[in-house]
């Protein structure tokens, strides 16, 4: 624990890992308090789909532009101005609260704001990582990453749920206040060095990226496995109706089932801190991606509070595992004045897994029902997999990871 842990002596890593978990902390206690918020004004499971619908149409837009962006201008000052955004969408959430919202047009677009500054945010902060440390601290800078990330993941759904109690104003008030913290600690992080490019946005540059992934199998293999396979098993997004629908149970339950998939994604990494993956690394990939899919099958014929549990636990710990090896064969792949925009490829794909997977979802369940939408999610992931497997075979065969690119 002590080696993994040991690359905080980097000071720019430290502040900015604890701004990153003071934010996605409230990020995650928002998530909650506008699900149930939505579900309890209308009862729609396809207004659960339009909640992750509003936050990527933007962000699909946008992306690209993004990449482009984190190579040619400072990371820390885009990623400082992103976290400016998100705290004013807490403020617009609380104002509605306060002001008695009683239609959920005004949060679809202020989720929309949201959308667009997370377009801007993970290109800088998936390629903002690697200047922060020495190539040799790369690999256990990447656990340390997730971990601290799923462990705000874990804390941020527990505390909105209980949180909820008290309504959601509480929950977005509190929410606000995290993320002033975490703008400080931004605008504390030394500056980042970087190879800035420094070409003028056009449709070759803004491409470049796209360019880059397709001519590497192994990457374009890795990044359409995790799109496809959290694009179709994207049952987080209906937990509200299950909580309350299957379940029988309130916003505290909600915040346990949203907590699970992070405890399992952070005990994970923690592991992969301390003993990294070193061999094997594609079974690892897909074994990964198969559990994913299984707990999903498990989740939806369940009615039991914790069979679920559990099942969202084992559902992130596997998603972890394919999270790690894709955020290390990208990194390690990709030339630095390249990063920004193979990062807004990366995000595309995962933004589409996870925003686009839950508008999925919902208009799944809206058309064959919520527990047959989870099913049929499920085995959609599992038949994802194999036929990955069939057609990436040098991904799924892959022993060892590269060596690094060149910085």
């Amino acid at each position: 624990m002590h080696a993994a842990v040991s690359v905080l002596r980097h000071r720019q890593l430290a502040r900015y890992l604890s701004a990153r978990f003071l934010g996605t902390i409230a990020v995650q206690m928002q998530s909650v308090a506008v699900g149930w918020q939505v579900y309890q004004m209308t009862g729609s499971l396809f207004d659960l789909g339009l909640i992750g619908l509003a936050q990527f149409a933007p962000f699909l837009l946008l992306i690209l532009y993004a990449g482009h962006a984190a190579d040619r201008y400072n990371r820390r000052t885009i990623i400082g101005l992103c976290l400016l955004a998100q705290w004013l969408c807490g403020l617009l959430l609380l104002a509605f609260t306060w002001a008695g919202l009683a239609v959920v047009w005004p949060v679809f677009a202020v989720l929309a704001v949201f959308g667009s500054a997370r377009a801007f945010m993970m290109p800088a902060s998936q390629a903002v990582l690697v200047n922060l440390v020495p190539p040799a601290d790369f690999g256990r800078a990447v656990a340390l990453s997730s971990s601290s990330f799923h462990v705000a993941v874990i804390v941020g759904p527990t505390l909105g749920g209980l949180l909820y109690l008290a309504g959601p104003a509480t929950v977005y008030l509190i929410a606000v206040g995290l993320l002033s913290l975490s703008l400080l600690l931004m605008h504390l992080t030394p500056p980042i060095a970087q190879q800035q490019h420094s070409a003028p946005a056009t449709w070759h540059t803004l491409l470049e990226g796209l360019r880059f992934v397709w001519s590497k199998p192994v990457v374009l293999g890795a990044l359409s496995l995790d799109l496809f396979a959290v694009l179709f098993g994207g049952a987080t997004a209906l937990l509200p109706a299950f909580a309350h629908d299957v379940l029988q149970a309130g916003p505290t339950a909600l915040g346990l089932l949203r907590t699970m998939p992070g405890a399992g994604a952070a005990l994970c990494s923690i592991t992969l801190g301390v003993w990294p993956i070193r061999r094997h690394v594609g079974a690892w990939m897909f074994g990964g991606v198969a559990v994913f899919g299984a707990a999903t099958v498990v989740l939806g014929l369940t009615r039991e509070l914790g069979v679920a549990l559990v099942c969202l636990f084992l559902l992130g710990a596997g998603d972890m595992v394919s999270v790690y090896v894709r955020h290390l064969l990208v990194q390690l792949e990709t030339p630095d004045a390249i990063r920004g925009r193979v990062s807004a490829v990366n995000a595309v794909f995962i933004g589409a897994s996870n925003e686009l997977g839950e508008f999925e979802s919902g208009l799944t369940a809206s058309w064959f029902g919520l527990v047959r939408a989870i099913l049929i999610g499920g085995i959609a992931t599992l038949c994802v997999t194999g036929l990955w497997a069939w057609r990436f075979p040098a991904l799924s065969h892959m022993d060892r990871f590269p060596e690094s690119a060149p910085r």
